[in-house]
């Protein structure tokens, strides 16, 4: 039986690398959105092998199919909300959703911010497959791997508009994101700043088939 949370599972919904690239033209992803998937895609595969490589979390780790299309279709409505002003993350759950995907759908929907932060289950060393995406995410600015302070710097010019409330909720998404770091990288045999190095030049598209 399998003892692994139920975030953790995988079904015949997750779509194939193949099916995802598919799926970024169907949506009509700009270059440069899919450029930027496909390197948070790399920086969360990477993320994975390392903690399976350490072998000190507690639970089976998230299927390396699930979080790598999470990873590439994290943007499947950036595109879109950019045209009609929507909220990304939400039409991209209700995307995948409508395509019968509920797995990649909250990965999707939490990418931007996590709706269930657990300093208790991190500490534990449980990691589902929508915080390695959603911390991967926040290491790739554009199509570059960077630091979080540098991601929060660009986030912070780009869309704090200079109102406290904005400013305010970028900042704890980032303290947030800083403390789930601190846990994620007692389980890596790397460290944050190496990161970079770790993960090869992106491929036209990540390994997983």
């Amino acid at each position: 039986m399998n003892s692994a949370p139920a975030n953790n599972r995988t079904s015949a919904t997750v779509p194939t690398v193949s099916e995802c690239l598919a799926l970024m033209e169907r949506y009509g992803m700009l270059d440069n959105i899919r450029a930027h998937s496909l390197t948070v895609a790399r920086v969360a595969e990477t993320i994975l092998e390392g903690l399976a490589e350490k072998k000190t979390t507690v639970v089976e780790l998230p299927p390396k199919n699930l979080v790598v299309a999470g990873a590439l279709l994290h943007d499947i409505a950036k595109t879109i909300c950019l045209q009609a002003d929507c909220l990304h993350a939400q039409k991209g759950y209700d995307i995948c959703m409508e395509l019968g995907m509920p797995t990649v759908a909250e990965i999707v929907a939490e990418h931007v911010l996590l709706k269930d932060f657990s300093i208790p289950r991190y500490s534990e060393g449980i990691f589902f497959a929508k915080e390695i995406v959603y911390y991967a995410d926040k290491r790739v600015r554009h199509d570059t791997i960077v630091s979080l302070d540098e991601r929060r710097s660009y986030i912070l010019d780009r869309y704090g508009q200079n109102k406290a409330d904005r400013l305010h909720r970028i900042e704890e998404n980032f303290y947030r994101c800083r403390t789930l770091e601190s846990h994620l990288f007692t389980h890596l045999n790397f460290q944050p700043h190496e990161l970079p190095e770790r993960v090869a030049t992106p491929p036209m598209m990540p390994s997983v088939a």
